[in-house]
């Protein structure tokens, strides 16, 4: 592969990025919340549908499941569950009732009301990879431990394609932040770098409360405000085989109580924490989700609730994960038609197995990403930036995968599919008849610059064109986009007296120690 400072080629061709601040960097799709207009791909017909449900009802009411935090086993005890230490049973009838009171949709407002999202119906909306804690670029070919400046770079990243609608957890895990206090920092360069929605790790107390009174103070919002409706959200994931940990529900509990976003994704690698085949992991994967959305319900019914998977297989050589299989593509399915059964949103992701950005990322990810689309997912976590099963996050592969995703979003315009008679276009048909072309018409002059999806990252040149351009491979145009992105970055506007109250509140919770690190 060729080095990322070589010159020449049609990125090095590029006007400098100090010449070209301020100016559009690409010229890129406007921000829209797309809709997945396909029917989803469902595999399972009614009976299989049925069944796993069935399944999914019996580990609730037979096996029952792990609450490791104390008060939510009350609150299960108080609404008539069966309780065993710290197992937890449930009938299927009360599960249901409980489940029933989520809303199908909903929505988060983050501070610039005009990047609201709408969860749930037929909206799909993508976000930003979150976690690693290891970063790759081709500026040094190796993987390298997060930092703040890494983890802002991809913050300024997610801020500026619009193409991703919500910004998870770290973008890569600043470790050069003591823990106790790195929620601060990261959700400040969230809330300043950005103003998409936000997203809160349910790890203690004192990180949930610290973000919901971030976001609060960046919204401008009172308390009521602020409780009225979500303005940010979190994920929280089981233990797989069947726990639910302590600090997770306790970040769950408080933020249903003040009516923010809920999303539970149990992590069910098949073959290892969940069984084998994919009816299985699925079934359990749905019973360690609903108790959640269950608990979650109980506390404030009518709670934002949606469901996720990360429902794949393991490499049964070597017991590590893989994504983006065939296996995986079919557990996103089977998950959307059982989430649409429960009437609840989706979740899924766009991931893969590759620890560098080459075919292998490539061909897995878009395998996942379409998944996403075929499941009828609402949110896609991860969809621009992930590497080794979510060890790594890269600056180039977040190019590659944004191409990915306006592909995507293209792909679902009505125009791709509209049949008006200038669609049809039979007057342009009959004047070029069985001689000629379509180049000079004017049906074609009028359309040519919307008519197809133009690349920003892509070189469709031929062989010989690309080689006397100095044969610049994919990730290397990457990284120079993600150079001049970064250099020619602007943050959105934001009130000085918002950011003076951000920052002293920053100041006070780290003078206060910030968050414990055990738990």
């Amino acid at each position: 592969m060729a080095r990322a400072g070589r010159s020449g080629g049609r990125s090095g061709g590029r006007a400098g990025a100090a010449e070209r601040r301020g100016a559009a960097v690409i010229e890129q799709m406007p921000w829209r919340l797309p809709r997945n207009v396909d029917k989803p791909t469902e595999p399972l017909n009614e009976e299989g549908v049925l069944a796993i449900h069935d399944g999914a009802m019996r580990i609730l009411e037979e096996i029952g499941i792990e609450i490791l935090n104390p008060e939510a086993l009350e609150l299960f005890r108080e609404m008539g569950a069966v309780i065993d230490g710290e197992n937890v049973r449930m009938g299927r009838d009360l599960v249901m009732e409980l489940i029933g009171k989520a809303p199908s949709e909903w929505t988060i407002t983050p501070r610039n009301p005009a990047h609201q999202l709408k969860v749930g119906g037929d909206h799909i909306l993508f976000g930003n990879v979150s976690s690693p804690p290891s970063y790759w670029t081709m500026e040094t070919g190796h993987k390298m431990t997060g930092t703040r400046e890494m983890c802002k770079d991809f913050i300024k990243l997610s801020q500026y394609f619009n193409c991703i609608h919500f910004i998870g957890g770290y973008p890569v895990e600043p470790q050069d932040i003591h823990a106790s206090v790195r929620h601060l920092d990261v959700l400040y360069d969230k809330l300043t770098l950005s103003d998409k929605v936000v997203h809160a790790y349910c790890l203690g107390r004192e990180r949930v409360e610290d973000v919901m009174e971030m976001v609060r103070i960046a919204g401008g919002h009172t308390h009521e405000e602020f409780e009225a409706s979500p303005k940010m959200y979190t994920n929280i994931n089981s233990t797989s085989p069947l726990k639910h940990d302590h600090p997770m529900l306790d970040g769950w509990m408080r933020l249903a109580r003040r009516n923010q976003g809920l999303i539970v994704t149990p992590f069910t690698l098949a073959g290892a924490m969940a069984p084998v085949t994919m009816a299985g992991a699925v079934a359990q994967s749905i019973a360690e989700g609903l108790i959640a959305v269950a608990l979650a319900q109980y506390i404030r019914p009518g709670a934002a609730c949606a469901i996720g998977t990360f429902t794949s297989n393991v490499d049964m050589k070597s017991g590590a994960p893989a994504f983006g299989t065939p296996e995986y593509m079919r557990a996103t399915q089977m998950t959307g038609q059982l989430a649409r059964f429960y009437g609840l949103p989706m979740r899924s992701s766009g991931v893969c197995a590759a620890n560098v950005p080459d075919g292998q990322a490539m061909w897995e990810t878009s395998n996942s990403l379409w998944a996403a689309v075929q499941s009828g997912s609402n949110l896609v976590y991860h969809a621009a930036g992930w590497l080794e099963g979510g060890l790594i996050a890269s600056p180039e592969k977040f190019i590659m995968d944004c191409e990915i995703l306006q592909q995507i979003q293209r792909y679902m315009e009505p125009a791709t599919f509209a049949t008006t008679p200038d669609d049809i276009a039979l007057e342009a048909i009959a004047e070029v008849g069985q001689h000629g072309h379509f180049f000079g018409l004017q049906h074609t002059q009028d359309r040519y610059t919307t008519a197809f999806y133009q690349p920003f990252l892509s070189d469709w040149r031929n062989f010989e064109a690309w080689e006397a351009a100095g044969a610049v491979w994919t990730p290397e145009r990457a990284h120079h986009l993600y150079k001049e992105i970064i250099a020619s970055f602007e943050a959105p506007p934001l009130d000085p007296a918002i950011r003076e109250e951000l920052e002293a509140f920053v100041e006070r919770r780290k003078a206060e120690g910030g968050a414990p690190t055990d738990f």
